[in-house]
């Protein structure tokens, strides 16, 4: 009877522990898809808005998203220095991140280009986790040089650098290290507030650091119905469902380990090229993406148990 027991709580504790690594995997995957989506969106909305102007409605709609999904949900609202915490996350992957590649879209860069550069967060998000009190295994470095060249082999036919001023470049790059800063400073210091609240929160301080760049842009939106629709999606799906999922996953697991998802967002952009606009997709950029997914794959994967 003891013996069946004693059997009984491991049991359960590895079913929650497949469950929870079930919930991530389904989680990530649902991330990369969203997220990859927003190149596009942002892509149309941009032909119709100017970047700035374009930000502002954004972060403004998501504001309000996700403070009615908080008040709906009695979710419980972070004190002051909780707020602040999510505000520096709000201004660095939001404003900053977003602020830099729009700007650089707009200003002639190639989406694959971008996508190339946003990619590379895994690499400075490693190359800074120890500021921010977090290791990077020599496995995980090892992922990630994978993941790069895995990237590099989907993007290859698609970079044209030289096509745009170097300005364009440099504010993706920027854009860079706002996403990479903030992933981090959010694993750190502001993970423990209700998801609701804190997007809510960080999406306000955004929509409050953009604004004085959309007023000297001036108002620069058409109202086509194609901008509404691009609009729409990067709030809805990429704003609540893309930072949702990257605020959940944040939670359950090293921030170095969840950047590395964005290795295969260059890939799954370009199969969504395929689908959606009818761009060729290579054998050349399947062989990147399967070696991007094994970067991923061994760079994220949990450390093996060691025996007693």
């Amino acid at each position: 009877m003891n013996g069946s027991t004693s059997l009984v709580a491991p049991m359960a504790l590895m079913r929650r522990e497949r469950n929870a690594s079930d919930s991530v995997a389904f989680a990530s995957a649902a991330f990369v898809i969203v997220w990859s989506t927003g190149y596009f969106a942002g892509k149309f909305a941009l032909a119709h808005a100017a970047a700035f102007n374009l930000l502002t409605v954004r972060f403004v709609g998501a504001t309000v998203a996700f403070a009615l999904l908080a008040l709906f949900a009695r979710a419980s609202w972070p004190g002051w220095r909780a707020a602040a915490h999510s505000a520096v996350v709000g201004v660095l992957s939001l404003a900053l991140s977003f602020g830099g590649v729009y700007l650089g879209v707009q200003w002639g860069a190639e989406i694959g280009v971008a996508a190339l550069v946003v990619g590379a967060m895994p690499l400075l998000t490693a190359a800074i986790a120890p500021w921010f009190g977090e290791c990077v295994s020599v496995r995980q470095w090892f992922g990630l040089a994978i993941g790069l060249a895995g990237v590099l082999l989907v993007l290859a036919d698609r970079l044209h650098i030289g096509a745009a001023p170097p300005s364009a470049y440099l504010m993706l790059v920027v854009g860079l290290i706002g996403i990479s800063l903030g992933t981090l400073y959010q694993k750190r210091h502001a993970s423990a507030v209700d998801p609701r609240a804190g997007l809510a929160v960080q999406h306000a301080a955004a929509a409050l650091a953009v604004l004085p760049f959309a007023m000297h842009e001036g108002l620069r939106l058409d109202g086509s119905a194609a901008l509404a629709w691009s609009v729409g999606w990067l709030i809805i799906v990429n704003s609540v469902g893309g930072f949702g999922l990257l605020f959940l996953l944040l939670r359950r697991g090293a921030a170095n380990r969840v950047a590395q998802l964005f290795f295969l967002i260059p890939p799954v952009t370009a199969v969504i090229s395929n689908i959606i606009l009818g761009e060729q997709f290579t054998l050349l950029k399947l062989l990147g993406f399967v070696i991007a997914a094994a970067g991923v794959f061994i760079g994220t994967r949990p450390q093996a148990a060691r025996a007693a």
